[in-house]
């Protein structure tokens, strides 16, 4: 199950898992197209709505059985204020795409991993997110509770044979990042193909004795 899966990054996440013959379930607020010749199962789901994630769950159970892996993808950067000029809404829209978005998928997959004896759990962190930095307080703070969050679920699953694990990007070579940094030489930002690569080895059972890692994924920055 992939999260996001209809941007960037939850492409390539699902080419990468298309090529290990894995079957997909896309979420997104869209309609996700699935990479070609693949079982994929594509939803459209309000991930900060629990009960949308809990049906989109369901109709994965219903189709496929279990769920083996669960990649969260969903989030957003935004730069914004100083913490004291930090708006209500900057506060909100942060916390939940990237941490509360979360939440919801763990209550709706976790208890299925569990009945099941098993899975492998990849949250999407940021490299950002380790220090606080000016005019980033929201997002740092939104991104480190997907690192504090990805270090409880590691902890309270490991016993149970369910990996939880997160990865830490820099800037990621996309259209948007290009046109909103002409200046800048994203040849120095981490491609969504490499980041894909890094999410599929942690879901993998060579991650197995891995448990709570928030894996710095930086390129040449």
């Amino acid at each position: 199950m992939i999260t996001g899966a209809a941007g960037n990054l939850g492409r390539a996440v699902a080419i990468a898992f298309a090529g290990r013959a894995a079957n997909l379930v896309m979420v997104d607020r869209r309609a996700a197209a699935p990479p070609p010749q693949t079982k994929a199962l594509a939803l459209e789901a309000d991930l900060l709505d629990a009960a949308s994630v809990q049906a989109a769950v369901d109709q994965a159970i219903g189709r496929f059985g279990r769920i083996d892996v669960l990649c969260n993808l969903a989030g957003a950067f935004r730069m914004g204020s100083p913490v004291h000029e930090t708006s209500a809404a900057d506060w909100n829209f942060l916390l939940d795409v990237n941490a509360r978005s979360l939440l919801n998928t763990a209550r709706a997959v976790v208890p299925r991993m569990l009945a099941a004896g098993g899975g492998k759990i990849v949250n999407v962190g940021a490299y950002a997110a380790q220090k606080g930095a000016a005019n980033m307080g929201a997002y740092v703070a939104s991104k480190s509770a997907v690192i504090r969050l990805t270090e409880a679920m590691a902890a309270e699953l490991r016993e149970h044979n369910i990996n939880v694990n997160c990865v830490l990007p820099t800037t990621l070579d996309t259209p948007e990042n290009r046109a909103a940094m002409p200046q800048a030489d994203p040849r120095r930002w981490v491609a969504p193909e490499d980041l894909a690569e890094a999410i599929a080895f942690l879901a993998s059972d060579a991650a197995r004795a891995i448990h709570g890692a928030a894996l710095p994924v930086t390129g040449l920055s």
